[in-house]
């Protein structure tokens, strides 16, 4: 069995005071046994500043930076790959429409030998369910956009996700530009990887806070697709996997939990 690799969750704030301590307590649970820690990197006007820093004086996995002079998303995301030091880097979202559970079945995709594992709304087992309608309009749209306009995105299911985790050495000679929400493609376009596990999840209704959704960045995404455009890597074979839910579990109970599973559905 493979020596367990370090995971590092990259978590952007900005006003999540009520789901930042949840949050925690339910990575901490889902990667019992997994060597990990959480970086928040945080742009917050309300209490979150104060609320993560005594969650990382207690807890020693816990880490943050405030930020007072920088703010947006993607900024706060590459910030959290530069300080992070996993071998894997994980991005979610703070307000738990990522179910911090799924990190366990992304780790073992991760240590099955994937460079990248994208979980999916739009696979079977999986449900967009947390989307409104006029959210999953946006987001259908998004998706539509992208696979249009970028190669790489077009055996991607749910490439537009703000959930994923990646090999960090995919970093090194990745130039990666802080532009738009949609982090992910950014590191579709600009990295080199071979094989992508996608697997199946259920996006959450918000547990509190406001959406960050608005038209400017619906704009910044734009920009970024047709920047991508230009800047994009060409990418060689690329071979996506899609995991059934069952697959899934029978890959948690081997790389994880150290059964004797094979490795073919």
């Amino acid at each position: 069995m493979k020596s367990k690799k370090k995971l590092s969750v990259v978590v952007p704030t900005y006003n999540e005071a009520g789901n930042v301590e949840h949050l925690a307590e339910r990575i901490d649970k889902a990667l019992s046994g997994i060597d990990y820690d959480i970086f928040f990197i945080d742009d917050s006007t309300d209490d979150t500043p104060e609320i993560l820093k005594k969650m990382s004086e207690k807890n020693s996995r816990v880490r943050f930076e405030h930020r007072e002079n920088e703010k947006g998303l993607a900024t706060a995301v590459i910030r959290g790959f530069e300080i992070a030091d996993g071998d894997f880097l994980a991005c979610m979202d703070a307000d738990l429409q990522h179910p911090p559970e799924i990190l366990r079945p992304m780790y073992a995709a991760m240590m099955s030998g994937a460079d990248m594992c994208i979980p999916s709304r739009l696979i079977k087992g999986g449900s967009d369910g947390g989307l409104n309608l006029y959210r999953k309009f946006v987001s259908g749209t998004a998706r539509w956009m992208g696979k249009v306009l970028l190669p790489c995105l077009r055996r991607i299911s749910d490439p537009t996700s703000g959930l994923f985790m990646f090999k960090k050495e995919m970093l090194k000679e990745a130039d990666l530009k802080p532009v738009g929400w949609k982090i992910m493609v950014e590191v579709l376009a600009m990295t080199d990887y071979h094989l992508i596990v996608e697997i199946p999840y259920s996006f959450q209704d918000r547990n509190s806070g406001q959406s960050k959704l608005s038209k400017s960045a619906t704009m910044e995404y734009i920009e970024q697709l047709f920047g991508l455009m230009k800047r994009g890597i060409k990418h060689g074979k690329v071979t996506v996997t899609r995991w059934s839910p069952e697959f899934t579990r029978k890959m948690v109970a081997k790389y994880i939990e150290g059964g004797n599973i094979p490795e073919h559905d």
